[in-house]
C-alpha cells in the first residue's frame, strides 16, 4: 500500500511535526495538506492512502469502491469486555488463555489492539503484551492511540504497557527464544465474515487477510511455554485444519476459541 502522511485542514505545528516524525520513520512521504481535499491530494501524490494527523487522533484513510474509509484507534468493545471482568463475569478469551496477573502474552495479530488491551489489564504491570502487526499503517494507528487515547486510569495503563512490532508474525515467531512468551495469540480475519462485525470491515480491505499456515502454528508452538490460542467463527473448519481440538466459547456465540497446549 502506498501511503503519505499529512494533517487535517488548520492543524497546528504540533501535528506537523508528529506528521513528520512519523514519516521519517515509517519512511514515506509528509506532504503538507494546503488547500487540498484529502481524494485530491491522495491522486496528485499517486498514493493509496493517508495517515492523517489532527488535534486529538491520527487517522488512516482510503477509498474503497468510491467511499471515503477512516480507521482510527478506539478501545471499543475492550471497554465492555474489562467492566464485566470488573463485575467477576468469565471473558472466553481470558478463559481460553488461562491468563494470571504477570503472565506474557503475544499477539500475533494486532489489528484494532481490542484482545491485547483486555490482556494488557488481565496480565497487569507485572505482565507483558507484545503487538505484532504486519501492516505498518495500521499500527501507526494503533500504537499512536495505545500512547496516547485518554481513559480511566487502570485502562489507560494498560494501553500503555502494550508493546507494538511492525513485523510479519512468522518472521518474528522465528527470531524470538523457545518458551520466551506463556501464551501466543491468533485472531486471523475469519475465512467467512461474522454478520454485524461492522467495525472489522474496512480493515479487510487493507489488512493481511491470507490464512493461517501450519508451520506458524508450530513456530508459535515453540514460543509458547504454555499454549497456542486461536480465535475463529465457530464451527470454523479452521480448527481442525490446524490441529485446535480443545475449544472454548459459550454455545451460541458467534466465534470461539482453540486451544493447543505444550
Amino acid at each position: 500500500m502506498r501511503v503519505l502522511v499529512t494533517t487535517t485542514h488548520g492543524a497546528g505545528e504540533d501535528a506537523a511535526a508528529a506528521g513528520r516524525a512519523l514519516a521519517a520513520r515509517m519512511g514515506v512521504p509528509f506532504v503538507p495538506r494546503g488547500g487540498y481535499g484529502l481524494a485530491a491530494l491522495l491522486s496528485r501524490e499517486g498514493a493509496e492512502a493517508a495517515l492523517v494527523f489532527g488535534p486529538q487522533r491520527l487517522s488512516l484513510v482510503f477509498y474503497r469502491d468510491g467511499c471515503r474509509e477512516e480507521f482510527f484507534f478506539h478501545p471499543g468493545t475492550a471497554l465492555l469486555r474489562i467492566k464485566n471482568i470488573l463485575a467477576g463475569k468469565p471473558d472466553q478469551m481470558i478463559r481460553a488463555m488461562a491468563l494470571c496477573p504477570g503472565d506474557t502474552v503475544l499477539d500475533c495479530t494486532l489489528g484494532l489492539g481490542a484482545d491485547a488491551l483486555v490482556a494488557s489489564f488481565v496480565a497487569g504491570p507485572q505482565g507483558r503484551v507484545v503487538g505484532v502487526e504486519k501492516v505498518a499503517p495500521l499500527a501507526a494507528v494503533v500504537e499512536y492511540g495505545l500512547r496516547h487515547y485518554a481513559a480511566e486510569p487502570l485502562l489507560t495503563a494498560a494501553m500503555r504497557r502494550i508493546e507494538v512490532v511492525v513485523a510479519d508474525h512468522y518472521d518474528y515467531l522465528l527470531q524470538l527464544p523457545a518458551a520466551s512468551f506463556d501464551v501466543v495469540y491468533f485472531d486471523p480475519f475469519f475465512r467467512v465474515p461474522v454478520k454485524g462485525a461492522a467495525q472489522v470491515a474496512p480493515l479487510r480491505a487493507v489488512g493481511e487477510r491470507a490464512p493461517l499456515k501450519e508451520e506458524t502454528v508450530r513456530a508459535a508452538l515453540r514460543v509458547a511455554r504454555r499454549r497456542v490460542v486461536l480465535k475463529e467463527r465457530r464451527g470454523s473448519a479452521e480448527f481442525a485444519r490446524l490441529g485446535f481440538r480443545e475449544i472454548y466459547g459459550r454455545r451460541h456465540a458467534h466465534v470461539a476459541y482453540g486451544v493447543r497446549e505444550k
